[in-house]
């Protein structure tokens, strides 16, 4: 072929079946095979059809839906055909995956270009997916750029599928007419994955992802999460950004929402950069030339340190298991054999990096059937995806803990805190046998307590933002920190003794509650895992009368800004809800601060004087007029 012959012409003379396409190929190769959604389908059918014409090629691929199953031909010809090697970086236990655990070649998603680059695995032929050429011969890899373009740049031997279905998408997405050996024209739909099931315990993840991920935020999420958790988790957020491995239909609907804009990115502003799209043929068609969308290969999308340039970069994946230590296995997901594990750690650490990133493991505390439990003693025999030094923050739909720079006896209650309520009293068990608890703790009546999200809230006092909510386990320390920085006067109103220490014994009773009979509410500045308590209203629950007990310490520089107010309309609230009849403090006359807050109630107050301690009592059923 003459060196300057026109690309049209090229792009003539390169046209045939599939089947001659596939008789290119010779004994012994190596065959890449585009990537997920983008899998050039028509190709390998042909490729699976003359299987019987070949020995010892080497299939090269992510891990796979497998539309045509090369996996089962290798099976039947106990490799002889074939033999597969898939990129993909979980574990192996789910049935599909562990019986074929021998083609897995376990690496991070961004190491694979430079896989094939530098010729360590040579690549001899690849199998690619592309659009149509454009005026200039360009064709566009469209929905799977991943580790697609590397291969095609690095193959021997080019084959190209030309389907009329695949768009045009933006970016670092081109391959030319002239750099393909073989053009194969076959129109075909592409591959599609429908959305998951609803699920209630993903929604309720969302709620609590939501007062994780602020405005202007660029987010990466994994294929894992239900459409209706991404929209309560993100659909009232501002000015998202998207930095994300994988495209899906519920980025769509955000962008469609306004919700992401790309404005404040900090890196690639004004462009919804991924490197793969999966989802439905309106996701394929909102990316067809839309100059907002940008596709680059997983060598610079999954690149850590790109990552770490944009904004408030903040990781969303869901994990398979995780173990009281922090550590966390993936797997993917029967519905989804896609390989958004195998770039999982490459964005955590990626965002770990970036000025106020976050990264966030969401899982479900239990098993679909809810016969086991996700948060585990110790992972045993398993691919650890994620060490536990990288792990941040953990959201189940029982609450959210952070576990960067916490310690294994913090990390142990924090998981156990988030455990579904049936199996927290076995992990205490076993996390006393492993030495990760001393033998005096207990989890009292936290054991099923129920982490109550709607008692949150986050409000704005002198330009500092204050989370008020209930207590959790893991706050023993700062509630311990609080008394022991509380003026003497007010220790002594709060105890109606001097008090100087306040050990475990002394403060469990704020922390170990059911949120029912007892509950206790929190003010906290600071940053999530890491906030200063400087407010604790608490009640507890007398059987006998119905009636519940409430105490108040406000730290002296918060005091007079309405924090005990909210906080004890909360415990009131939260009171009446459980059936309570009402509250009763006891207080020191010259506290005129508590019986005035106790007063703002929209209940009737009754006010007993006996000697130096003062009763004030309210029925819910008696409202002030």
């Amino acid at each position: 072929m003459a060196e300057n012959t026109y690309w049209a012409d090229n792009y003539i003379e390169k046209k045939c079946t599939g089947a001659e396409a596939i008789s290119w190929i010779k004994n012994g190769q190596r065959i890449f095979i585009g990537s997920s959604c983008g899998e050039p389908q028509k190709l390998v059918k042909e490729l699976a059809g003359a299987s019987a014409k070949f020995t010892d090629l080497e299939i090269i691929r992510l891990l796979s839906l497998e539309s045509t199953p090369l996996t089962l031909i290798a099976d039947k010809t106990k490799d002889q055909s074939f033999n597969i090697r898939s990129f993909y970086l979980g574990s192996a236990k789910t049935r599909s995956l562990s019986k074929n655990m021998r083609f897995i070649t376990p690496m991070n998603l961004s190491a694979v270009p430079r896989l094939f680059k530098s010729k360590l695995l040579p690549i001899h032929v690849a199998l690619i997916q592309v659009s149509p050429p454009d005026d200039f011969g360009w064709m566009s890899l469209g929905i799977s750029v991943d580790v697609t373009l590397a291969a095609a740049t690095s193959a021997d031997l080019v084959i190209a599928q030309v389907n009329s279905k695949m768009p045009r998408v933006l970016g670092r997405s081109f391959i030319h007419v002239n750099d393909v050996d073989v053009v194969v024209e076959h129109e075909e739909a592409l591959l599609t994955v429908g959305e998951l099931p609803e699920s209630e315990p993903a929604n309720q993840i969302g709620q609590l992802i939501a007062r994780l991920v602020d405005d202007g935020s660029t987010i990466q999420i994994s294929p894992g999460t239900t459409p209706q958790a991404t929209l309560l988790a993100l659909s009232e957020k501002n000015d998202i950004g998207v930095h994300t491995q994988y495209l899906t239909t519920d980025i769509l609907r955000l962008v469609s929402m306004g919700v992401i804009t790309n404005r404040k990115k900090g890196f690639n502003e004004g462009k919804l950069v991924a490197s793969s799209a999966i989802g439905t043929d309106e996701l394929y068609e909102y990316l067809d030339d839309n100059p907002s969308i940008e596709f680059h290969p997983s060598d610079y999308v999954n690149d850590p340190g790109i990552i770490s340039r944009h904004h408030k970069m903040v990781t969303m994946n869901v994990p398979m298991a995780m173990d009281l230590t922090g550590q966390v296995a993936a797997d993917a997901l029967h519905y989804n054999h896609y390989s958004g594990v195998t770039g999982m750690l490459d964005f955590i650490r990626g965002s770990a990096q970036s000025a106020g990133g976050k990264s966030i493991l969401m899982l479900t505390s239990t098993t679909p059937d809810g016969k086991k439990s996700r948060i585990v003693p110790m992972l045993d025999n398993t691919a650890i995806v994620i060490p536990r030094g990288d792990v941040q923050y953990v959201v189940t739909e029982y609450g959210a803990v952070n576990l960067f720079g916490k310690s294994l006896q913090e990390r142990a209650m924090g998981m156990i805190s988030i455990a579904h309520p049936d199996f927290r009293d076995e992990l205490l068990f076993q996390a006393k046998n492993m030495g990760l608890l001393g033998a005096e703790r207990t989890l009292s009546e936290s054991a099923r307590g129920v982490y109550p999200i709607k008692l949150e809230e986050n409000i704005n006092i002198d330009g500092q933002m204050i989370t008020i909510r209930p207590a959790k386990p893991v706050d023993e320390r700062r509630i311990q920190e609080h008394f022991y920085n509380q003026d003497r006067d007010d220790i002594y109103s709060r105890f109606f003794q001097a008090r100087t220490r306040f050990v475990r014994g002394d403060v469990e009773g704020m922390y170990q509650i059911d949120y029912i009979n007892d509950l206790t509410i929190l003010a906290v500045v600071g940053e999530f895992g890491f906030g200063k308590v400087v407010a604790v209203g608490e009640y507890l629950l007398d059987k006998k009368t119905n009636m519940a007990e409430v105490a108040f310490s406000v730290s002296r520089a918060w005091q007079g800004k309405r924090l005990g107010k909210m906080i004890i309309k909360k415990l009131a609230d939260a009171a009446r809800e459980s059936g309570i009849s009402g509250l009763v403090a006891y207080t020191l006359p010259r506290n005129q601060g508590m019986i005035r807050l106790f007063k703002t109630l929209p209940y009737k107050v009754t006010t007993i004087y006996d000697g130096d301690v003062t009763e004030l009592s309210c029925n819910f059923n008696k409202i002030e007029k």
